[in-house]
């Protein structure tokens, strides 16, 4: 097996935070970027649930279709169908079935603001699927010890809460066209999208798939090339933190530091040209507090 398969089978394409954390980046467009730290040691089966809706693009085109200002922005439910094509046109993100609930495990998290958690079905604790939230303010309800309760935290941002409190700011839409940043009840006539569609944010008050929010996810991801035998290591990184790369060469890993940089830029790529061992492994860790 070749040194560069034996980074990516330790790296398993995603990578931990100082705090044992995924480190995710949620892309609010037009809006910018919203750095989130996800709890897979507390919340195994949450995050990878994620990351499989992440990694196999059914996140792809998806937008926040339900925003309460007051409380919670909701996205992971739907889609635009052939975006910006002909033929475009609202669907549901495919589902890889319901998850068990993981409130109780681990460290409990609470449903405080700029945390993400999952959605599910009222009353039905065990029903978390595709749909996922951020907590726009601190709401000790969706903790309660009961079936409309326990709403489980498996994340929380840790840069670009700026944007939470834009999202905040939406007001509702009187049906102005020139009004922007609104909230538009789409549910009933003449739209008739259905209930998830009561408290869509929009750009601006005009119904058409370029207003909608949407969101791009991605996972600060690794990866590791030979070019003229030195390595290199390319990963997306977290700007306006301290990002770290680090090596070991053997297993257990020994850490040891090959650079600490604090990036303006979303891409890095640096080489290690050190031969000094047949094989290395890298990590990529971001301060997040």
């Amino acid at each position: 097996m070749s040194c560069c398969r034996l980074v990516v089978l330790l790296l398993c394409s995603f990578v931990a935070s100082t705090e044992g954390g995924v480190l995710a980046q949620i892309r609010v467009i037009p809006f910018g970027d919203i750095e989130v730290e996800l709890f897979d040691k507390d919340k195994p089966a949450t995050v990878n649930n994620f990351i499989r809706y992440v990694q196999s693009g059914r996140y792809n085109d998806s937008f926040f279709h339900r925003c309460n200002p007051g409380t919670f922005i909701e996205a992971g439910r739907h889609y635009v169908m052939n975006n910006g094509n002909p033929g475009q046109m609202l669907a549901d993100v495919q589902s890889f079935g319901a998850i068990s609930n993981e409130y109780g495990k681990g460290m409990i998290y609470s449903n405080r603001y700029g945390t993400i958690a999952m959605d599910r079905l009222p009353g039905q604790t065990n029903s978390a699927t595709s749909a996922w939230f951020f907590n726009l303010k601190d709401n000790p309800p969706l903790d309660a010890r009961n079936t409309n309760g326990y709403y489980t935290v498996f994340g929380r941002v840790v840069a670009g809460t700026n944007l939470l409190n834009l999202l905040r700011s939406f007001t509702p839409w009187t049906g102005g066209p020139n009004q922007t940043n609104v909230i538009a009840n789409l549910s009933g006539d003449p739209y008739n999208f259905g209930d998830d569609y009561d408290q869509v944010p929009l750009l601006r008050g005009v119904v058409a798939f370029p207003n909608l929010v949407y969101v791009d996810i991605s996972l600060l991801n690794v990866q590791i090339t030979n070019i003229n035998n030195a390595r290199q290591i390319s990963w997306n990184s977290v700007t306006g933190k301290v990002n770290r790369v680090e090596y070991t060469t053997s297993l257990p890993p020994v850490w040891s530091s090959l650079l600490e940089t604090n990036p303006v830029t979303p891409a890095m790529t640096i080489q290690d040209a050190s031969t000094e061992a047949n094989r290395r492994f890298y990590r990529v860790t971001v301060d997040v507090n």
